[in-house]
């Protein structure tokens, strides 16, 4: 973990209510796909935790929704602003547990850090398919971008309106993988777990958090090994541990 400032060169919607962030600065802290930073938001108290979709050498993207003051302060900053953030937070995916065929599954805003994973993943000589979920058209973020990487991509949307009618469970039949690798809401991730079998997996947790370092406590959740704080015993647990 490393405290830094980053600088906005880009803040532009790209869903209804989601926007992606591209930020300058120093990314030697991020070493795994999942990990997070912690945003400064200007005028409030605590941070506010984002997992990075993508990092290079020179900085990263993150992509968020706009859901509470802070993430709508977020959304009205234009490039050139200045954000302090805590950075390399979390675990991240452990990409040697993975299979030669992977699935990266999320679900809404537990979209976004997949994408870094499977890029990382390909560059491994992994195949990967990419399985997203999404409540309708509105809602749809980076489907033609996992595209673009080389994944297979399926989409499914609860209404219906594109892909596959239904939650991203319903796309699991449509893919023989040898792990799996989720992120998203906790009853999108329950549910995974009650249909994919005996798969092995990594599961990355959202949860509230208020220091984002593991001093306060405040995300710890009970798992088969004990309590475990979300944002610095994981957010990335494997499925076996967790207790649902």
């Amino acid at each position: 973990m490393i405290k830094t400032e980053y600088i906005i060169r880009s803040n532009e919607p790209i869903a209804d209510g989601v926007y992606r962030m591209r930020l300058e600065g120093d990314t030697g802290a991020i070493k795994a796909p999942g990990q997070f930073i912690d945003i400064s938001v200007p005028e409030l108290f605590l941070r506010r935790p984002i997992s990075v979709s993508d990092w290079d050498a020179s900085g990263l993207t993150i992509i968020y929704k706009v859901v509470g003051a802070g993430t709508d302060k977020l959304s009205a900053m234009r490039p050139g602003a200045a954000l302090p953030a805590l950075s390399g937070l979390g675990n991240g995916f452990d990409m040697d547990k993975c299979a030669r065929h992977t699935a990266v599954i999320g679900g809404g805003v537990g979209v976004p850090p997949m994408y870094g994973l499977a890029k990382r993943l390909l560059e491994r000589g992994h195949e990967v398919t990419a399985m997203l979920g999404f409540n309708g058209t509105g809602d749809m973020m980076l489907v033609q971008e996992f595209e673009a990487l080389g994944c297979r991509t399926l989409v499914s949307t609860a209404d219906g309106s594109f892909g596959v009618r239904g939650f991203v469970t319903a796309l699991l039949p449509m893919a023989d993988f040898g792990s799996f690798c989720a992120c998203g809401p906790e009853p999108m991730l329950r549910a995974l777990e009650g249909a994919v079998g005996d798969k092995p997996g990594q599961i990355s947790l959202e949860e509230r958090m208020g220091c984002g370092f593991g001093a306060c406590m405040g995300c710890t959740k009970q798992t088969k090994n004990g309590p475990k704080r979300v944002c610095k015993d994981g957010p990335v647990f494997d499925r076996e541990v967790l207790i649902w």
